[in-house]
């Protein structure tokens, strides 16, 4: 059971009869286990219990919370305590915090923490000159920096300073600087196991795996996970250190972008908020432009029944085995789809490879093809009143069907790619609904070959 669950109740009536009272019950919590008790609150109520906190008890508790319950606490609470709590933020947090607003309220908030704070609200400047998904915006600017001639001890007595003030803030390494160019980085791993006289330049790793402002979050997360790194310097240009990017904040990144695609692979605009907190008229926005989408991608499968009727009418059974190919059609293509859009996404396929992978589909298409069409020719004949030319055209057209599904699923993504577009885009719904009308058309062609007596006797040319 939740703790949220458990203490929600007490919680709110200590806010109803003693405030203060209700500050002492969270004194042993945790900061998450806090913001899980907060958004249980009604927005006043949790309004009321940060504001009688100590401003750098709350922020850690506002940093946890959705960018949705932290607007509407903004609006319910005075500039000058949201002012107070911003400035007691880790400064990506708080840079996230400002984005999030509405205009109008993030700007009567940046006046408030100017005059708070202004060496916060110019963290907040510096960061949010990035784009929400670029490697600057993803930065902290608290880190632990030395000059190069600093000693092990003088490393050590600013990782003390550092922790004191700033008892949130994660630690991994210290950045040694050369005028203010990044020279190298030091763990403290290294700072505990060496003397304190020895000069930190002789023990800094310089080899160093950095990334610049404009990077996008994905690459990032991606280069943090292969050289598995707790934390990336951000370097501009002239390779001065801009800020670190810590493992937090990837994980946070990780997860919202595996959240995107899974929606957009079930053909759904992804949702800004979570799903209980998304508005019914929303949600049909969301869902019904891909259902519009995808309805009228289906009227080309309809046209197709239509135009090649006198066919499936001179096969006699024909039409019963339609929804059958097609479906396979699109299972085949969406299994491609998803293999590639997951390697893309993890780096494991480039869009350069797009030939290897061409290759590789359509041999496994045709093999896989050839595995169900041996099972649909012998089904095909299990019924008395088929014959071996139908069920040649069934095993045939699921050959095509299923290299064209494994071709056009494992392209699509990487075409979307190339010209600049997610390629989870390229969602399960849309490949199906592609393939349907070419393995309409498969079978057609197919079964004019096979069968080519039948249907001219049936009046087909």
């Amino acid at each position: 059971m939740r703790l949220a669950t458990l203490l929600g109740p007490d919680l709110k009536q200590l806010l109803k009869d003693d405030p203060d009272q209700a500050r002492l019950l969270l004194d042993e919590l945790h900061a998450e286990d806090i913001a899980d008790l907060v958004s249980e609150l009604e927005p006043d109520e949790a309004a009321k219990l940060l504001e009688h906190l100590p401003a750098e008890d709350a922020a850690p508790i506002f940093e946890r919370l959705e960018e949705h319950e932290q607007e509407e606490l903004v609006e319910q609470m005075a500039p000058e305590s949201v002012a107070l709590i911003a400035s007691e933020m880790e400064p990506d947090d708080r840079a996230d915090l400002f984005s999030a607003l509405p205009e109008d309220v993030g700007d009567e908030l940046m006046r408030t923490l100017e005059r708070v704070d202004p060496e916060a609200a110019q963290d907040v400047r510096d960061i949010e000159k990035y784009a929400d998904t670029a490697a600057g915006h993803l930065m902290t600017t608290k880190f632990v920096s030395v000059p190069s001639k600093a000693t092990v001890a003088d490393a050590l007595a600013a990782v003390r300073a550092f922790v004191k003030d700033n008892e949130e803030s994660p630690l991994y390494n210290v950045y040694v600087l050369d005028n203010d160019r990044l020279f190298g980085i030091i763990s403290l791993r290294e700072l505990v196991a060496n003397e304190p006289g020895d000069r930190v330049d002789a023990l800094s790793l310089t080899n160093i795996i950095s990334a610049p402002p404009d990077m996008d979050q994905e690459e990032v997360a991606r280069c943090m996970a292969k050289y598995d790194l707790a934390a990336m310097p951000v370097i501009d240009s002239a390779g001065d250190l801009l800020g670190i990017i810590t493992i937090d904040d990837i994980i946070d990144v990780l997860t919202q972008e595996q959240t995107e695609d899974v929606q957009r692979i079930g053909g759904v605009e992804p949702l800004d908020v979570p799903y209980f907190q998304t508005s019914f008229l929303e949600f049909i926005k969301k869902r019904g432009i891909w259902l519009v989408v995808l309805f009228g991608e289906e009227f080309f499968t309809q046209t197709a029944l239509r135009f090649y009727d006198p066919v499936f009418e001179a096969i006699k059974g024909a039409s019963y085995y339609v929804p059958l190919l097609i479906s396979t059609g699109g299972n085949s293509g969406s299994q491609s789809s998803t293999l590639v859009i997951r390697g893309l996404a993890i780096g494991e396929i480039k869009p350069r490879d797009w030939w290897r992978i061409l290759v590789r589909e359509a041999g496994m298409g045709l093999v896989l093809g050839l595995m169900l069409g041996s099972i649909g020719f012998l089904r095909v004949l299990m019924y008395k009143d088929q014959h071996i030319p139908f069920a040649l055209t069934v095993a045939g057209t699921l050959v095509g069907i299923v290299m064209t599904g494994c071709t056009v699923g494992s392209m699509m993504p990487l075409i979307l790619k190339r010209f600049g577009v997610d390629p989870a885009t390229s969602s399960t719904p849309f490949i199906a609904s592609l393939v349907d009308v070419l393995g309409i058309i498969i079978f057609v062609h197919v079964a004019k070959i096979i069968m080519a007596d039948v249907i001219l006797a049936g009046g087909v040319h």
